[in-house]
């Protein structure tokens, strides 16, 4: 693996003085070299400490860290060939867009001819040739967010790390971001490492998705394996949005099971993962696209249940109802 966390765990003292908060609490992750990573979860579950692990902004209180093979525990940021795009930019107002972009690669002393040839490659990589001579006060948010991913890439580092880079960003340009990094990070196969609150973004964006809660690991897979195949009810309430039925589990019927809601029985074909008791209570997780509402009553073998349609909100591609 070309970065890994080895059972990673990260103590801050409580503010009462009187104990410990586990802001991250053993995780381990195996990052592949040109993987894009996104760590999700809600405020305060331990992503974006994690995060800062990685880049050496907090030293684990426990566990390793090695980047291709080499203990990176110790090394301060600046030695670990990482660089980071922050969530507010963190652009210097005095300079141009060059010059922000060069700063890095002045700070190591490169010949002027080096850097304009460096900066004029990611320039043009992130679409902001023709921009070099503008202040950051005459960019808009998008153009704001790409000097402060040219000014990473310009680095060339091992590994580029995000923490929640869009958020300051209106819906529609957020949209347009998320492509563009996921364009950027193909064309150039750089290791990649994502933390934000929005599922839509990490879905898009990753090839791997670290879901996290209470700084645990809940889940780690590809969004199609979390969506269809949550392992625990914080994952599917978390990922896309979730209906939970209160059923009893009758037996099992082939590939699947049978069950019974209020007085409807249903067989739910794909395996589960657990083996059920006849009889046993569960909860049965159905997705919105899952289901088919219909004003007319079922016409022979099909199965239905009976709803009042309460509220509707319509959003433009579809439209939302809830039931009861």
């Amino acid at each position: 693996m070309f970065l890994e966390l080895k059972h990673i765990s990260k103590h801050f003292p409580s503010r009462d003085g009187t104990g410990e908060v586990r802001a991250v609490d053993d995780v381990s992750i195996e990052i592949k070299r040109g993987q894009f990573v996104t760590l999700l979860g809600p405020s305060g579950c331990g992503k974006t400490t994690t995060l800062r692990l990685i880049a050496g902004f907090e030293f684990p209180t426990f566990g390793d860290m090695l980047l291709d093979g080499n203990p990176i525990n110790e090394l301060p940021p600046n030695r670990r060939d990482m660089a980071m795009v922050f969530q507010s930019y963190a652009i210097f107002p005095h300079l141009n867009v060059f010059e922000n972009v060069a700063y890095g690669l002045k700070i190591k002393k490169l010949s002027s001819q080096e850097i304009k040839r460096k900066v004029a490659q990611v320039l043009d990589l992130t679409e902001l040739i023709g921009l070099e001579n503008r202040a950051p006060n005459q960019l808009s948010g998008g153009q704001q967010q790409r000097v402060a991913l040219a000014r990473a890439l310009v680095m060339e580092p091992k590994v580029l790390l995000f923490d929640e880079p869009l958020s300051n960003l209106d819906a529609k340009l957020r949209v347009q971001m998320r492509g563009e990094i996921r364009r950027i990070q193909q064309e150039l196969g750089i290791t990649s490492v994502y933390v934000t609150h929005d599922q839509d973004e990490a879905m898009v964006l990753s090839d791997l998705i670290v879901i996290m809660h209470k700084g645990k690991i809940q889940q780690a897979g590809t969004a199609v394996n979390i969506y269809r195949r949550p392992q625990n009810r914080f994952v599917a309430d978390f990922i896309g949005r979730a209906n939970f039925l209160p059923v009893e589990v009758q037996g099992r019927n082939g590939d699947g099971w049978s069950v019974r809601f209020n007085d409807a029985q249903f067989i739910v074909p794909a395996a589960a993962a657990k083996t059920f008791s006849n009889n046993e209570r569960a909860t049965l997780l159905v997705r919105p696209e899952s289901m088919h509402l219909s004003s007319q009553p079922p016409a022979g073998d099909e199965r239905a249940l009976l709803a009042t349609a309460k509220r509707t909100f319509y959003l433009g591609s579809f439209a939302e109802h809830g039931l009861i």
